[in-house]
């Protein structure tokens, strides 16, 4: 999977037959509650995370997207014109993603109150960037290019996608998630004013609409430098990532808002002790209170179970 595709701490697909396609399994109420639930049992995490991918936005949106093993996902007939966006329409959310709230209900049955449901969707302007690009990419140089060049028509864009993903975190909040999160992982791909200006805008009209049904995190990878916004946003908590250090990040969110991370996911493939030694540091360095222990993105596909395992009980053996 792309490092944008499902969920956080360990979303992954631990005992689902491969010949299954990605996006079969989203589509699929029954098999996305047995692969939500496996982290909680298998793992012992303290929530669940919704298995979906960000990209069913899209899709929902009238945009064909594949995954392609190995690959990544591709969007073969990405937006590049004006005429190209009359392809995209702001949805009814409970016609083109009920299976996504179908298992929002189930897990919910699933779990009994064991542990809380997380759900999320993507920022806007990360879906954007591959609904430009049509394709992963490290720089997304094609989606900056097409909102520099054509900013009318990307605004027109991100506004669509923001009212379509308000919609969709009300519906996964109404079939019973208990907080949600918006993904911004490409954000930090931006400058901090062109961060305000193609993504922040976007994502505090998001915030503002669900902060007040649920708790609402935040989570731009990399651009840091407006976390002091992102807090001012009332979002309940901000995510972070490995390479900011705990007090700096404290220092620019402010004392009212919960910070979530920032383990390195790479750390996972070190010796057990090692990750038992560098999640007490990372707890120690952030302090009591007012933290989510986490990674700082995704978890990476090769990290053997019992490594993943010794994060989380490194985490609930810890006092301060």
């Amino acid at each position: 999977m792309d490092d944008a595709s499902g969920g956080a701490l360990f979303t992954r697909v631990y005992q689902v037959k491969r010949e299954i396609f990605f996006f079969e399994r989203c589509q699929n109420p029954e098999l996305a509650c047995e692969i939500t639930l496996q982290p909680v049992d298998i793992v012992g995490v303290d929530a669940a995370i919704l298995f979906s991918d960000i990209l069913v936005v899209p899709q929902a949106m009238g945009l064909e997207v594949q995954l392609i093993e190995k690959q990544g996902p591709l969007l073969p007939d990405p937006i590049k014109t004006q005429s190209d966006l009359s392809r995209v329409k702001v949805p009814d959310v409970n016609d083109t993603l009920h299976y996504v709230f179908d298992a929002i209900k189930l897990i919910k049955q699933e779990l009994n109150g064991r542990v809380p449901l997380i759900g999320f969707a993507g920022a806007p302007w990360t879906l954007l960037c591959y609904m430009v690009q049509g394709k992963g990419s490290k720089t997304f140089d094609e989606a900056k290019g097409f909102c520099y060049q054509n900013p009318e028509l990307a605004h027109t864009l991100l506004q669509m996608i923001t009212d379509t993903t308000i919609q969709y975190l009300k519906g996964q909040i109404a079939a019973g998630a208990d907080t949600v999160q918006i993904f911004d992982s490409w954000g930090g791909l931006l400058s901090k004013h062109d961060f305000e200006a193609f993504s922040l805008q976007y994502i505090r009209q998001i915030v503002a609409a669900v902060k007040e049904d649920a708790p609402t995190i935040v989570f731009a990878k990399g651009a840091w430098s407006s976390l002091g916004e992102m807090a001012a946003t009332g979002a309940h908590g901000l995510g972070i990532d490995w390479c900011i250090e705990a007090p700096v990040a404290r220092q620019f969110a402010g004392a009212n808002v919960t910070l979530q991370g920032n383990f390195d996911p790479a750390k996972l493939l070190s010796p057990v002790p090692v990750i038992q030694k560098e999640v007490t540091q990372m707890l120690k360095d952030f302090g009591p209170g007012r933290h989510v222990a986490n990674l700082g993105h995704g978890i990476l596909p090769n990290v053997p179970v019992d490594h993943a395992r010794a994060f989380v009980d490194a985490v609930k053996e810890f006092r301060f």
